[in-house]
């Protein structure tokens, strides 16, 4: 039996209700890093669920384990004799998944690629008018508006404008160096990019369209949930008010940030129960199965 129109189905599902659901449920704020995973795994079981739609459209009246093993076999791989010359179906079924997942893995890679020109760029820029505070062991950045901001990946950076540097209280000044640290030490851009990239691919999907700032905002309180763990609430929240005004450059994290001051301070100053451990248990187990079910509906065991 042909699968396409489940696995056109179970994407239509992750593509546009799933998102919805996540959108109206109170748990992603209360375990941001469990939420961006489990944003990520809807764009990693959506990309598949299409990539195996598109396999088998291509060849309608065979099973896609079928396709797949007899063109194997068509290029001397596998167990028995070589089958005939694999038609235009059986080359299809093959050319139009890979080239989905070949789409989605590019879009990735340039945004990661892209933002690290950018973050190369301002290092050279820092190594020549910034200067290297020992104590908070960030670089000093000459600038009016008071920001801060890291740079991670490859030669991570924490910068700390001197306008800051005056403003803010040193008790402010260390939550804001730990809330960007926070960013550096999970390697926050690489997620980052993976939901910007599935964003390109994807626009029109509302997948698509939430993803990215639901990731952004969720990284960023996760940063938070590392300052607050050696910092008064009060202090985080002050200092983010005072930073309000500050914006960080192309490819990096700021401690402002990109997405809404509005809901991290709420949060921060609100109470944050930690999610039921059957919940956090269901939901590591959806994630886990999740890129596993457009397989499953593809390939349904015993066919």
């Amino acid at each position: 039996m042909n699968a396409a129109p489940a696995l056109l189905g179970y994407a239509a599902l992750v593509g546009v209700t799933a998102p919805r659901v996540l959108l109206r449920s109170a748990w992603p704020h209360r375990a941001p890093a469990l939420g961006v995973t489990v944003w990520l795994a809807l764009t990693v079981t959506f990309v598949l669920a299409v990539a195996l739609a598109a396999a088998q459209l291509a060849t309608p009246t065979e099973h896609l384990h079928a396709g797949l093993v007899g063109l194997l076999h068509a290029c001397g791989v596998g167990p028995g004799p070589a089958d005939p010359e694999p038609g235009t179906a059986d080359r299809l079924a093959v050319a139009l998944p890979v080239a989905v997942l070949a789409a989605w893995a590019g879009a990735v890679l340039h945004r990661l690629a892209r933002a690290g020109l950018h973050r190369a760029r301002h290092r050279d820029r820092l190594d020549i008018v910034g200067v290297r505070c020992p104590r908070l062991r960030v670089t000093v950045l000459p600038h009016a508006v008071p920001g801060a901001y890291c740079l991670p990946g490859l030669r991570a950076r924490v910068v700390v404008s001197d306008a800051a540097v005056r403003l803010l209280s040193p008790r402010q000044l260390d939550a804001v160096v730990e809330h960007e640290r926070g960013h550096v030490a999970g390697r926050h851009h690489l997620p980052l990019a993976a939901a910007e990239g599935f964003a390109a691919l994807f626009r029109r999907l509302p997948l698509a369209r939430h993803v990215r700032a639901q990731v952004a905002l969720l990284l960023e309180m996760s940063a938070d949930d590392r300052a607050l763990r050696r910092h008064p609430d009060a202090v985080l929240a002050t200092a983010m008010y005072e930073l309000a005004a500050g914006r960080p450059p192309k490819g990096a994290f700021g401690a402002a940030g990109p997405s809404p001051a509005v809901v991290r301070m709420k949060r921060i100053l609100g109470p944050r129960p930690a999610p039921h451990p059957a919940l956090r248990g269901s939901l590591a187990s959806a994630v886990l199965t999740a890129p596993l079910l457009p397989l499953l509906v593809a390939c349904p065991p015993g066919v």
